[in-house]
């Protein structure tokens, strides 16, 4: 496969290589939350949500759903502008599921954050078991405005780590969603996550050369945190697993990353959880010294994304 001349001599394909290569320089994002909520909190399909997720629906980080989505915009602009001069963004619903309201809903709260002239990239975090017809009609109308993206969070595609973490659908609506997509010309990034209980590195692995074959744009490789006030922080204090120590986690992306297609958009590496509500691990949170030595470690390594898939075994490329 080809490897795109944006990357090329970098070990991968990263987001900020990509935005600078459509919009000519760096592209922030801004974090929205449009007051949704979740079929796995509400009764719909479970009412407890993702054995790890926050009570904030994994939008800690977003705007205050208080706020109108303009109002969000603008003091999240005004925050990135103070320390810096920005000119382009995207508009990130990124709390619950957000496409999980009447189909008038979303289309005024989206064509609110289009609006915006300094937004360039619509993204929108949900479920795969939430994209209805009209969802997806709405959505490749607003594809022709401006790029929109869709994130699935899929994290695994092993059905016993997804049973033990309540995601609530089967991996093949998570693959009628993708195809939907596809058809309708909208990247779809996938959410991963590293380190989940019970799982093997092969099974990770496995996930890995799973996308590989999927028609999809972006990858986010996300570590997994145990916060506060979750399923998951009770399972972690009783001793029933431990979380992925810095030199494995490391060792784990270096793994993930030579085992991706080239042309896949890396849009995160790690994470970096509420420090009030962040339980375990706590070397997380340094967040920018973990991607220096990840960094520093695949130069070293004359590790890059792709190396491996021309070995035997990795046949489920595309």
């Amino acid at each position: 496969m080809e490897l795109p001349s944006e990357w090329l001599g970098k070990p991968y394909y990263s987001l900020d290589a990509y935005l600078k290569k459509e919009f000519g320089e760096k592209v922030y994002k801004l974090s929205l939350d449009g007051g949704m909520t979740c079929p796995n909190r509400d009764g719909t399909c479970g009412s407890r949500g993702c054995i790890f997720c926050s009570e904030g629906g994994s939008g800690d980080f977003a705007g205050d759903r208080r706020l109108s989505v303009t109002e969000q915009i603008q003091a999240q602009k005004s925050l990135l502008q103070k320390k810096r001069p920005v000119g382009k963004f995207i508009a990130y619903f990124q709390a619950y599921t957000n496409t999980y309201a009447p189909v008038e809903v979303l289309e005024r709260l989206f064509l609110e954050a289009l609006a915006d002239p300094q937004v360039v990239v619509l993204s929108v975090a949900t479920r795969p078991d939430c994209l209805g017809s009209d969802v997806l009609e709405l959505l490749e109308r607003l594809n022709r405005q401006k790029p929109v993206w869709v994130e699935l969070g899929l994290q695994t595609i092993h059905p016993s780590t997804a049973a033990y973490i309540r995601r609530g659908y089967p991996l093949s609506c998570f693959e009628h969603a993708v195809e939907e997509l596809h058809l309708r010309g909208i990247p779809v990034i996938v959410h991963t996550i590293l380190g989940l209980p019970f799982e093997s590195e092969d099974m990770v692995l496995e996930t890995m050369h799973y996308l590989n074959g999927c028609p999809i744009r972006g990858v986010k490789l996300q570590l997994l945190h145990v916060l506060k006030h979750t399923d998951l922080a009770a399972d972690y204090l009783a001793g029933r697993f431990r979380t992925l120590e810095r030199d494995e986690y490391l060792s784990f992306v270096m793994r993930c990353l030579a085992n991706l297609r080239p042309d896949l958009v890396i849009h995160r590496l790690t994470g970096d959880g509420p420090k009030e509500l962040l339980i375990a691990p706590l070397w997380s949170q340094a967040k920018r010294s973990v991607l220096n030595d990840l960094h520093h470690r695949l130069k070293e390594a004359q590790v890059w994304q792709g190396k491996e898939l021309d070995k035997p075994g990795n046949s489920s490329v595309s």
